[in-house]
């Protein structure tokens, strides 16, 4: 048989095979729909911004400030013929599969009130509740109607501390004995926040106090992580108001103290710092990391080992992003992430809570076993 008729009937039998290869590989999957519940949390910049990736699609937003909404969706280059007065119609109008909470904390009970009935998943910005009483009525509702309920952290998406904890679960620092976390910027006001978000920011119903829940969340939710969801033998908190004249009702710096049966996380949040941070410190018996920033660590391994900095990849994906992560778990394709958990998440609003009473009664907070 010539080459050249050989090589034909060889594409030809390539060729009629390729149905059966194009019929095993699985469709893409639909962007997951989502609404978003309120935009007075500037962090909706975020999924505002991102909205033509692919894997998720805006299909409406509740807000009652027109001009707010006006605003942004320009800035993004969105329509506002998806921006609804309310909760309620944008749900029964779009029907999203999610729903991403955008407004005052006091205000993510109200969502998730409406969204679970409705079997609507729902993602909230850190933290997840007001308080603990607020927290076990969603967490209710989320379990009765099966749906998912997540909080969103920056923290969450950094590689630093991702390399932090595979220290930890590798024994390489051995167990562990102090956590120090540093959260905070110069304060709300100073570096400019626009001011739907100063409002109910510096409340305290609506934002259930000042720095303490505002950066004091980020290191309650990394030490329950790291701690493997152990929960403290008590909590004890020290709060300044040093800046009354720009913070009349709220706190503006705050050090929280957990104690562990053989450990000590301390937790210092502030508005009160002369440039904004997110690091964590961790001591083990043999070593420490410090994780510096989102993609960089500081490891030491003995009193004898000089510091090594390093640099660590990014969390590998869906972990690497809030809407690409939550567009995996809807879909079933991603397990929740312990950081962004329910479970972890009640413990970081009784841990806050306990914080604020002991802020107030001026004494250590035992909590129940």
């Amino acid at each position: 048989m010539p080459k050249t008729l050989t090589s034909l009937i060889g594409l030809l039998v390539a060729w009629l095979a390729m149905p059966a290869i194009v019929q095993a590989t699985p469709p893409p999957q639909q962007p997951v729909r989502v609404g978003i519940a309120g935009l007075t949390h500037t962090h909706v910049h975020g999924i505002l911004g991102r909205a033509k990736r692919g894997d998720i699609v805006i299909v409406g937003i509740a807000e009652p400030n027109r001009a707010l909404a006006q605003r942004f969706t320009k800035e993004h280059g969105l329509s506002m013929d998806l921006v609804y007065p309310s909760l309620a119609e944008m749900l029964t109008k779009t029907k999203p599969e999610a729903v991403t909470a955008f407004g005052s904390i006091y205000e993510h009970l109200a969502v998730v009130q409406a969204c679970a009935p409705r079997g609507i998943h729902v993602m909230v910005e850190k933290p997840l509740a007001v308080s603990l009483d607020h927290a076990r009525q969603m967490a209710a509702l989320a379990q009765q109607h099966h749906i998912h309920l997540l909080t969103n952290y920056e923290t969450t998406w950094y590689g630093s501390n991702r390399r932090a904890y595979e220290l930890v679960q590798n024994k390489a620092l051995g167990d562990i004995r102090k956590l120090v976390a540093h959260d905070g910027h110069q304060g709300p006001q100073e570096i400019g926040v626009n001011q739907e978000f100063l409002t109910w920011l510096t409340d305290p119903v609506q934002n259930g106090g000042g720095a303490l829940p505002d950066f004091g969340c980020y290191g309650a939710d990394l030490m329950t992580w790291l701690m493997h969801g152990e929960r403290p033998l008590s909590v004890t908190a020290s709060a300044l108001h040093i800046k009354p004249q720009i913070y009349p009702k709220v706190e503006d710096d705050v050090t929280i103290l957990l104690t562990y049966p053989k450990a000590q996380g301390i937790i210092e949040a502030s508005w009160n710092w002369p440039y904004a941070r997110k690091d964590l410190e961790v001591y083990g018996q043999t070593g420490s990391v410090i994780a510096l920033d989102r993609d960089h660590v500081r490891l030491r391994r003995s009193e004898q080992e000089a510091p090594q900095d390093l640099t660590v990849p990014p969390p590998p994906a869906p972990y690497d992003e809030p809407f690409t992560y939550l567009a995996a778990v809807v879909r079933g394709t991603a397990p929740e992430d312990e950081l962004s958990s329910l479970a972890t998440n009640m413990l970081v609003v009784e841990i806050l809570d306990a914080a604020r009473q002991s802020v107030k009664e001026g004494k250590t907070i035992y909590l129940n076993r």
